[in-house]
């Protein structure tokens, strides 16, 4: 079980807060999450696994959750690792086929579950949230394409100092301190890199002073530089 967070929660609140649903009528939102719940997830929960049934969507609250194939060796191939008000299951819902990939928590989280009855029904009803889900789901696909380009064209060094740029400030110019969202471990399987190439490269970056590496937390003593970088 998760701690740290408050036990009762507004779902309906909490819905309305997120962008796929912004523009839903009050009305139409109740309905939602009257028949959504929520899951609460200790640190290395899963929430589900690869070939469970998928009967609705998730939306996380609060936490990280990772989706990844798992594999017969024990490793995994992290796909993505997502944060608060992320949503994650909405194509395979609308497919009716079994959820392809597994999702964990890598971090105390709390996640919403909306089942796919009330969401077919906005669909129906409300052709805005068609147009906002469709959006959703465009960018996700844009971004994976990205992330598969990203792997097949740039080298290992490019791929991690890109992963670094995205966790800047929006405006990208003079110093940054960052933490990074998730283990190493992780973010080198994000990236299509072993461990071992991940703390090469970090100490190659260091010794180059482009970065400056404290565990979890680095500085980047010039965001323009380090973008100028070409490996």
């Amino acid at each position: 079980m998760a701690v740290g967070k408050p036990e009762k929660i507004d779902i309906a609140s909490i819905i309305s807060r997120l962008p796929l649903f912004v523009e839903v009528p009050p009305a139409q939102l109740q309905h939602v999450a009257a028949e959504s719940r929520e899951r609460r997830l200790a640190k290395g929960e899963m929430l589900f696994h690869k070939g469970d049934p998928a009967r609705g969507f998730f939306v996380i609250i609060w936490g990280q959750i990772k989706l990844a194939f798992p594999s017969s060796t024990g490793n995994e191939k992290v796909v993505q690792v997502l944060g608060p008000r992320q949503s994650f299951g909405e194509a395979v819902m609308f497919m009716d086929r079994p959820y392809p990939v597994l999702a964990e928590a890598v971090s105390d989280a709390m996640v919403l579950h909306i089942p796919r009855k009330p969401v077919i029904e906005l669909i129906e009803r409300d052709t805005s949230f068609a147009l906002a889900m469709l959006a959703g789901l465009s960018t996700r696909l844009h971004s994976l394409v990205h992330d598969v380009e990203s792997y097949s064209l740039r080298s290992s060094t490019q791929r991690l100092i890109g992963y670094l740029l995205q966790q800047c400030p929006a405006e990208g110019k003079g110093t940054a301190e960052i933490e990074l969202p998730t283990s190493k471990q992780l973010i080198a399987s994000l990236l299509n890199l072993t461990p071992e190439t991940l703390s090469r490269i970090f100490r190659d970056l260091g010794d180059s002073g482009l970065i400056e590496v404290h565990g979890r937390l680095i500085k980047i003593p010039d965001i323009a530089r380090l973008r100028e970088v070409d490996f």
